[in-house]
C-alpha cells in the first residue's frame, strides 16, 4: 500500500527555502525587482571583471599647469603688495592707504575717474551764507615779555583782500590780523579769509601772508613723497620745534607733479625748466617763480619743489627772494591756457575745473609769501583767489581734502618743546592740527622764527 504525503508545506522544503523575517526584509530592499519568491536564488557578487573599469584621467597639459601658477603668482604678488601698503607705519588712514596703493601700481586712471565722478556728483553748496565766524588764531605765546627799542627791517603789513563782486563781506572778511609770534618786535605772518567767488557764497577759504624777513623756510622730505632716503626726518624734529611757527603742504605726487625735487644738494627727481617751483635758499628765504628764468641752481639753493606750471606770472623779473625786489615788480595776470587746462599742465587728477580743496603759494610784488587754501576751488578761482592776495607769481600745490593743511604751532609751557601744539587755519580741513609733528607721508614746508 502505498502512502501519500500529506497536503501543506514539505518540512525540508521549508527548511531549506524559508528565512525569518529579518533576512526576508533584507532580501525585498536589496532586490531591484521587488522581493525574492521562493524558489529563487540571489545573484552571486560580481566579480573583478564584471565591474566597470574607473576612468583613466589624462594628465593635463603643461601649458596649462604653468599658465595656473603663472596666474597664481600673478594674484599673490599684489595681494602681498596690497597688504603691506595697509600695515605700513604712516599718518594715512585705511582709505588714503589703498588710494597711494592704486596710484604706485598703475591703477591711478581708475581712481581719478572715481573720485572726478563722485567730486562731480558731490559739489560745492552754492549760494548761502557761511555757517560759522572768521576767527583768528591766538599766537599763544607764553613766557616773559621784553620791550624791543629797535624794531627789526620787515616788509609793511599787507593791504585787504577784495570780497567777489556782488558778495556782502561778512566779519572781518578779507581782513588781515596778526597771527603768530613777534621777532624783534616785527610781525611775522597775517592771515584772513574769504569767499572763493560769488557763486561758492557759503565757503570761506584762508590765506596767510608770511614776511621773509622774519622767518626761516625749509622743506622737509615726507616718507613716501618724493621718495629717496633723507638725513631729514619726515616731521618737524623735537628740538626744532620751539621755533616753529607755522606748515603746509607740498606739491602733487611726484609721478604727477610734471617736475623735480632737489634737497641739500640731492636731486631725488630732474628739475624741468619752464616748471612752477618753490625754491628756498641758505638765508632761510624764498620765493615763487618759474625755474630757469625767476630761480636757478645756485650753490644758494637749498631745496626746489617742482609742481605744474605757473598760475599767476608776471613775465619774469622781481620780486627776488627775500623780499628784497630790485626793481619794482610787472603786476602778476592768470597764465594764458588756465581756463582750458591747456596739455594738462594744472593738472589731470580732477581736471582744472572741478571744484575741490586745493592749495597754492604765491610771492607778492615785494617778496612777502602768501599761501592760500580751501574748498570750492577750480585752477581759475584758485589763481583769482592768490591774484586778490597780491600775488605776482604763484603756484598750485596739493589738492583734495586729506593733502591740504596749514597749521599754526606754538608751545603751551614756557621753553618746553613737548607742549608744541598746533591750530588749524581752517577748522573744516581734514587733517589733524598737529600734522607735521609726527611722521607724514608728504614732503611739506614749515616756517621758523628768525633769531635776530
Amino acid at each position: 500500500m502505498s502512502s501519500t504525503t500529506p497536503p501543506g508545506p514539505d518540512p525540508q522544503s521549508s527548511d531549506s527555502e524559508s528565512l525569518d523575517p529579518i533576512s526576508e526584509l533584507l532580501r525585498e530592499v536589496g532586490e531591484p525587482n521587488g522581493p525574492v519568491t521562493s524558489g529563487t536564488e540571489l545573484p552571486p557578487p560580481p566579480t573583478n571583471d564584471q565591474r566597470k573599469p574607473k576612468k583613466i584621467r589624462k594628465p593635463k597639459p603643461r601649458w596649462l599647469k604653468v599658465t595656473a601658477l603663472v596666474v597664481a603668482v600673478l594674484l599673490v604678488l599684489p595681494t602681498v603688495s596690497f597688504v603691506n601698503a595697509m600695515v605700513t607705519t604712516q599718518n594715512l588712514s585705511f582709505a588714503e592707504r589703498g588710494a597711494e596703493w592704486m596710484r604706485d601700481n598703475h591703477l591711478g586712471g581708475i581712481l581719478n575717474t572715481v573720485e572726478s565722478w563722485w567730486l562731480r556728483n558731490n559739489k560745492p553748496k552754492e549760494g548761502g551764507e557761511p555757517d560759522r565766524a572768521i576767527n583768528v588764531p591766538v599766537s599763544g605765546d607764553v613766557g616773559p615779555t621784553t620791550t624791543v627799542k629797535v624794531i627789526a627791517p620787515h616788509l609793511p603789513a599787507p593791504t585787504n583782500v577784495q570780497v567777489p563782486e556782488g558778495v556782502t563781506p561778512v566779519a572781518n572778511e578779507g581782513v588781515w590780523q596778526p597771527v603768530g609770534p613777534l621777532v624783534a618786535g616785527a610781525q611775522t605772518m597775517y592771515t584772513t579769509q574769504v569767499r572763493p567767488d560769488s557763486v561758492h557764497t557759503s565757503i570761506l577759504d584762508g590765506l596767510v601772508w608770511i614776511d621773509p624777513k622774519l622767518v626761516n623756510f625749509e622743506v622737509f622730505p615726507g616718507s613716501e613723497e618724493p621718495g629717496g632716503k633723507w638725513a631729514k626726518p619726515s616731521q618737524v624734529p623735537m628740538d626744532r620745534r620751539l621755533s616753529l611757527i607755522a606748515a603746509f603742504n607740498g606739491g602733487f605726487r611726484m609721478d604727477d607733479a610734471k617736475g623735480g625735487f632737489y634737497m641739500d644738494g640731492v636731486t631725488q627727481r630732474p628739475l624741468r625748466d619752464g616748471a612752477a617751483s618753490f625754491v628756498t635758499y641758505k638765508n632761510g628765504s624764498a620765493t615763487v617763480g618759474q625755474w630757469g628764468r625767476d630761480a636757478v641752481m645756485t650753490p644758494e639753493v637749498t631745496a626746489v619743489r617742482q609742481n605744474l606750471d605757473l598760475i599767476i606770472d608776471n613775465g619774469g623779473g622781481p620780486p627776488n627772494p627775500g623780499g628784497v625786489p630790485g626793481a619794482t615788480a610787472a603786476p602778476g595776470a592768470l597764465v594764458p591756457g588756465l581756463v582750458d587746462n591747456v596739455d594738462g599742465k594744472w593738472g589731470a587728477t580732477f581736471g582744472n575745473k572741478v571744484y575741490a580743496w586745493r592749495s597754492a603759494v604765491g610771492v607778492t610784488a615785494n617778496g612777502a609769501l602768501v599761501y592760500g587754501y580751501g574748498d570750492g576751488l577750480s585752477s581759475l578761482s584758485l589763481a583769482n583767489l592768490m591774484l586778490r592776495a597780491g600775488c605776482v607769481r604763484a603756484m598750485q600745490l596739493d589738492i583734495n581734502t586729506v593733502w591740504t593743511t596749514f597749521n599754526f604751532y606754538n608751545a603751551t609751557r614756557y621753553l618746553d618743546p613737548t607742549s608744541v601744539q598746533g591750530t588749524k587755519l581752517l577748522p573744516e580741513s581734514f587733517k589733524g592740527a598737529n600734522r607735521y609733528l609726527s611722521p607724514d607721508a608728504r614732503d611739506f614746508v614749515a616756517i621758523f622764527a628768525r633769531t635776530l
